[in-house]
């Protein structure tokens, strides 16, 4: 029985993974800052700061780990700090890096397309490496590169929906899902409507990583991991609104940005903003999966919004900013 250990092992992605770990006969070590502790067979949760040197030490002079699927966020100086000790206690280590290290040059996405750390013009955003999310992944699948090891993967998912974790062009769930349940307006950027951005469920993530795992067509290589699919943003809101009643209006673009904020203004101009689709030959072919092995995004989004159907979502600052907006538009 081989051992995996999954850092960070409650969020999006590894909610599922885990069990289909679990699933497939591994012995699964996961670690999360989350106290809440699924009991599936032959895996262990244990909380903790899993960022922390010392506590991985610690797993690593216990157990040899045959896989490493790694879900921190690292800043630079941190995964300079650790990736050798990652790569060193394990046969196959996993990056996840992101769909969004893409830069918009080129429709479909391969894994040869452009990234914008290298594509990008803009001096301002390009300063931001350290903070931006499609910067910041890219800086450290470099160092991965660099490293001389050979026991890596990168991974780069597109936008991931599971349990409590859903997307709207920028928006999360604790805006458009909080605003659904009460009967409120949605404010959508008009520029975002049609184009094209691509959703996958996480159990189908789940079942490319596993399928990756000590995969000799793996090693050292980078997969952009998702079903295919693609949707219009107007596709996706419709799909909201049959689910759960969303209502949503088109408004400019600025009064949009205004209201989602400085912080999420370079995810939308160099993501959500951007037309995507994927080709993803080269993940089906390594894996052995199919298309029609993947559930389509409504049935996938029916399946787990049932889940959280009574579920109290917080309450975001955005919400504020767009009632006063809704408000002041009806004036």
């Amino acid at each position: 029985m081989k051992n995996v250990l999954v850092m960070g092992a409650t969020g999006a992605m590894g909610t599922y993974l885990v069990p289909e770990l679990s699933r497939l006969g591994y012995c699964v070590t996961a670690l999360s800052l989350d106290t809440e502790t699924p009991e599936y067979e032959n895996v262990t949760y244990i909380t903790c700061n899993a960022k922390r040197i010392d506590v991985l030490e610690k797993l690593f002079a216990e157990k040899h780990y045959h896989a490493i699927i790694d879900f921190m966020i690292y800043s630079e100086d941190q995964f300079e700090e650790r990736h050798k000790l990652l790569l060193d206690n394990t046969d196959h280590y996993f990056f996840l890096s992101s769909y969004r290290v893409y830069a918009n040059e080129e429709t479909p996405i391969k894994e040869t397309s452009p990234r914008l750390l290298e594509a990008s013009k803009d001096k301002e955003f390009l300063e931001k490496h350290a903070v931006e999310y499609g910067l910041y992944k890219a800086v450290k699948e470099d160092i991965l590169r660099r490293s001389g090891y050979k026991n890596y993967t990168i991974l780069r998912p597109t936008m991931v929906y599971s349990t409590r974790r859903y997307q709207l062009v920028g928006l999360e769930a604790d805006v458009f899902l909080y605003r659904a349940q009460r009967g409120q307006t949605v404010v959508l950027p008009e520029i975002a409507m049609d184009l094209h951005a691509c959703m996958t469920w996480s159990g189908d993530v789940a079942k490319l990583i596993t399928r990756l795992m000590f995969n000799e067509k793996a090693y050292c290589e980078a997969f952009t991991v998702g079903s295919g699919e693609s949707f219009t943003w107007r596709d996706v809101a419709e799909t909201y609104k049959r689910i759960v009643g969303l209502d949503y209006i088109v408004v400019p673009t600025e009064d949009y940005l205004k209201i989602t904020g400085e912080k999420e203004y370079y995810k939308h101009i160099y993501d959500r903003f951007f037309d995507r689709a994927i080709d993803n030959t080269k993940i089906l072919e390594a894996t052995g999966l199919k298309r029609e092995d993947f559930l389509p995004l409504e049935k996938g989004l029916e399946l787990e919004l049932a889940k959280v159907r009574d579920y109290n979502w917080r309450n975001s600052p955005a919400n504020a900013l767009m009632d006063e907006y809704l408000a002041n538009r009806n004036k």
